[in-house]
């Protein structure tokens, strides 16, 4: 009987399992989005030096300050300002092209800025050590 009951209660643990596991991820992405979308905030504003300071390790021991700054003044300015932006996907990994095996979530927003019409937004918030999310990647294709 006890060896049964044993047998029943690994089925149940494993069947429940996936689904732990799912709402731990979708949580995980809520947690990252809420990091990005702070990062994203700034970035509109055009407090460029604000967002490179609440950048994570990754991307602040990528790029100087003033580079960030002038970069993405220079990449934003011609596009205006966002008129919408629409999440079109999130995806976590361990692995990235080119970045430190951790924790990421790359977001991808189809955004409409004033002056162009249709945009695709990456960005990729990264858990630091301390457990917070902070980005680590922004791209405008």
């Amino acid at each position: 009987m006890k060896t049964i009951l044993a047998l029943v209660a690994a089925a149940l643990l494993s069947s429940a399992a996936p689904s732990f596991a799912a709402d731990q991820q979708t949580e995980i992405i809520k947690q990252a989005q809420t990091a990005a979308v702070a990062w994203m905030a700034l970035t509109d504003a055009g407090k460029y030096g604000e967002s490179w300071e609440r950048a994570g390790t990754f991307f602040k021991t990528g790029i100087a300050k003033n580079t960030w700054e002038t970069g993405i003044r220079s990449l934003r300015a011609p596009l205006g300002s966002v008129k919408a932006r629409e999440l079109k996907s999130t995806e976590y990994a361990t692995t990235l092209p080119g970045a430190p095996d951790g924790e990421y979530v790359v977001i991808q927003y189809e955004t409409q800025f004033e002056n162009k019409k249709s945009a695709q937004e990456t960005i990729t918030p990264m858990r630091e050590k301390d457990g917070s999310w902070k980005v680590s990647g922004y791209f405008i294709r």
